[in-house]
């Protein structure tokens, strides 16, 4: 396991004082950067291997939202690979020691010279340790889109946006779909899928379905084909 302790900002809360789910997934974003960092499998070796870990999808399970000025323990761990897919969980723990999110990721190793994702081989294991699976529940990786959608009004990918891969990064993702949240929505479990990368310039189409204690956001090219699919609830 690999773990930092931090304490929750002024920048990271909403108008309710307490972290946003966008800062939250920031924190798991830097975690597992951190982790692969530490075990020599960070930026240098995968900019020199020409490779990538892109996001496949997300399940967040929030039992509580820390506070300002909070103390908390942001904690990753991978438990499994297979193929060209990597599975690791995430936790934000209080200072008693109780869990208040988990967190479940599957991620894709990607070769950017061919475009396409390629089988994990014992080099980009070798500082791994597979830990055991969190205790939670395991949700599907694809999402369901039932309902009716109300597309929005486009807007374009901005520089702001993106990330070292030169796409937008998965965190920015939640945080346009958290942006058309109601006011009085409390989240609980948040679920993101993600199906192909959009660039600095893109136009990102809207489409928002709200089924009783569900709030989906598709966010679509302007042919309707979703870059990514968030889900609130």
């Amino acid at each position: 396991m690999y773990s930092f302790d931090s304490k929750i900002r002024y920048s990271e809360i909403g108008k309710d004082k307490k972290l946003t789910i966008g800062a939250l997934v920031d924190y798991f974003q830097d975690c597992s950067t951190f982790h692969s960092e530490e075990v020599g499998l960070g930026f240098e070796y995968l900019e020199k291997e020409k490779k990538a870990w892109l996001l496949s999808s997300w399940q967040i399970d929030i039992l509580r939202f820390p506070e300002f000025g909070e103390t908390i323990k942001c904690a990753t761990w991978a438990y499994d690979f297979k193929n060209f897919y990597g599975y690791r969980n995430f936790a934000i723990i209080d200072q008693t020691g109780e869990y208040i999110v988990k967190a479940n990721s599957i991620w894709f190793f990607m070769d950017l010279v061919a475009g396409r994702p390629v089988k994990i081989d014992e080099s980009q294991l070798k500082g791994y340790v597979r830990e055991p699976m969190l205790d939670m529940e395991y949700l599907p990786r694809k999402l369901k889109t039932e309902g009716e959608f109300i597309k929005q009004d486009r807007f374009l990918v901005k520089k702001s946006n993106i990330d070292t891969n030169n796409h937008v990064n998965n965190g920015q993702y939640v945080k346009m779909a958290a942006d058309y949240l109601p006011d009085d929505f409390k989240i609980k479990r948040m679920r993101a899928e993600y199906k192909k990368a959009a660039l600095l310039g893109d136009a990102i189409v809207p489409a928002i379905a709200n089924n009783d204690n569900e709030f989906i956001v598709s966010l679509c090219d302007e042919e309707e084909k979703p870059y990514a699919v968030v889900k609130f609830e």
